[in-house]
This record gives structure tokens, C-alpha cells and sequence, in this order.
């Protein structure tokens, strides 16, 4: 497969798109918190995104998703839609942000916790943070995604984790969802090479329990089959010669302890 090497001008607007995509969840924390719903959320993004950022939310009327973000909480994987619902203490929940600005896209996600976590969710969330980081750090030119994928894999599992496999990561620019597939298990040496000027994202889904999901009736919630809980965490981000720029990183995120951490 040929890879899609972006321009000088389209990584400059790839840069802008993530950045304006991190912000959003960055203004999102404070509101995510016991009582509030995730309509309510999704409704303070949509306008954040569309008044604030006169930008574009991805999801809304993406083959037909109804909402302006996902919102995923506890047993639920991913493509969660925004409802009624109130958050409770202890929920744990993935809001997954896709902006559009200038034709380019964003795309980021990140675990937030209602109150105080149980431990099991607590370790379920830094773990899967560590995979996604440990991806990163492996990230650079010449680099196979069997590698991405394994490294993700054997981190999970080493803590008795599973890892989804019906859903991954994705290149990605003027289109939401490009080549290559980024899967988050795999063998080293396999797999597509990476080459500087790819956009793509990693975004880990982790399972506490077993790794099958099912889909609910609304063709869009996707659920651990054993109603464990589920984390995640995502970055868009460019190949370089030497690693990689996560275009969607959050202010409070230390980039050099991510990329150089033992």
C-alpha cells in the first residue's frame, strides 16, 4: 500500500486541527463531573467547537452518528452516543473529540473520572494511558505498526488486561478515516512501514475482562461482552524522522516525559 505522505500546508493544518481538538477537551474537564449528562456535554463541545472555534465537529451525521462527540462510559468501548443520562460517582468515561478546520482533522480522546474510582478502575485507566504513551515513544520513521500494535499488546497483558481488536486506530487528514489500519496487537516485524509526513492516530481501547464487544441495538454503542470496564485513550500524530508529534497534546501533558520515559 502506498502511504499518504502529507504537504509542508497540509501538516500545518493538521497541526491546527489538533490542537483545536485538545482544547476542546481541555474545556470540557471542569464540567465533567456527578449529575451532569452526556447530552449536556456533548452540547457544551458542539457549541464550543461551532461559536468558539468556528470549526466543524466530525462525528455529527458521520454515516449517520447523531451527536457532536462520543461519549463512552464504564462498560462501553466506544461510539458512545451522548443521552439523558446522569453521571454518577465513580463513572469513569472516554470523551472522544473530532474537529474539522480548514478541511483538516483532529482527533483525540481521553478517560475523565466521576468522583473517587474504584482502585481496579484507577490501575484499568493508567495503564491503558501507559499504552498509548508507550506506542509513542516507539513511533518514528522506518518503524513497522506490528511494532506499535505488540508493544501495546504485551503492556495490556502483562497486566491481565485484553485489548479490543475489532476496532483501531487510523491514518488520517482531509479524510476522517484513511489507510493504514493502526492495530493495537500484532507481531513484530509485521505490518505496514511508517514513513515522516504520515498523520495517523493510536488509540488504544483496553478491556479490564475479556476483549469480545457487542454492539447495541443502536448500531452505534459498542460494549464489552462481559460488561467489564473499558478505557481508552487517543492522539493524532505525525511520523518524523526520529519519533513523532502528537498533534492533539493537552497542556497537561509533559511531552518529554512521554517520549523519553523508561
Amino acid at each position: 500500500m502506498t502511504a499518504i505522505i502529507k504537504t509542508a500546508d497540509e501538516i500545518e493544518k493538521m497541526r491546527v486541527a489538533g490542537r483545536l481538538a485538545a482544547e476542546v477537551l481541555e474545556m470540557i474537564k471542569p464540567h465533567v463531573k456527578a449529575g451532569v449528562t452526556t447530552d449536556e456535554l456533548n452540547t457544551l463541545c458542539h457549541d464550543y467547537i461551532v461559536n468558539e472555534q468556528q470549526a466543524i465537529p466530525a462525528p455529527l451525521n458521520y454515516h449517520g452518528f447523531p451527536k457532536s462527540v462520543c461519549t463512552s462510559v464504564n462498560h462501553v468501548i466506544c461510539h458512545g452516543i451522548p443521552n439523558d443520562k446522569k453521571l454518577k460517582d465513580g463513572d469513569i468515561i472516554n470523551i472522544d473529540v473530532t474537529v474539522i478546520k480548514d478541511g483538516y482533522h483532529g482527533d483525540t480522546s481521553e478517560m475523565f473520572v466521576i468522583g473517587k474510582p474504584s482502585i481496579m478502575a484507577e490501575r484499568l485507566i493508567r495503564v491503558t494511558q501507559e499504552c498509548l504513551y508507550l506506542a509513542l515513544k516507539k513511533v518514528k520513521n522506518g518503524v513497522r505498526l506490528g511494532d506499535i500494535g505488540n508493544i501495546i499488546q504485551q503492556h495490556a497483558e502483562q497486566h491481565s488486561y485484553s485489548v479490543v481488536r475489532e476496532y483501531c486506530g487510523h491514518g488520517i487528514g482531509a479524510v476522517f478515516h484513511e489507510e493504514p489500519q493502526v492495530l493495537h496487537y500484532g507481531r513484530p516485524g509485521t505490518g505496514e512501514v511508517l514513513h515522516t509526513g504520515m498523520c495517523l492516530t493510536i488509540e488504544p481501547m483496553i478491556n479490564a475482562g475479556a476483549r469480545q464487544s457487542k454492539m447495541l441495538k443502536d448500531g452505534w454503542t459498542v460494549v464489552t461482552k462481559d460488561r467489564s470496564l473499558s478505557a481508552q485513550f487517543e492522539h493524532t500524530i505525525l511520523i518524523t524522522d526520529t519519533g513523532c508529534e502528537i498533534l492533539t497534546l493537552r497542556s497537561n501533558e509533559d511531552l518529554e516525559r512521554i517520549l523519553t520515559a523508561e
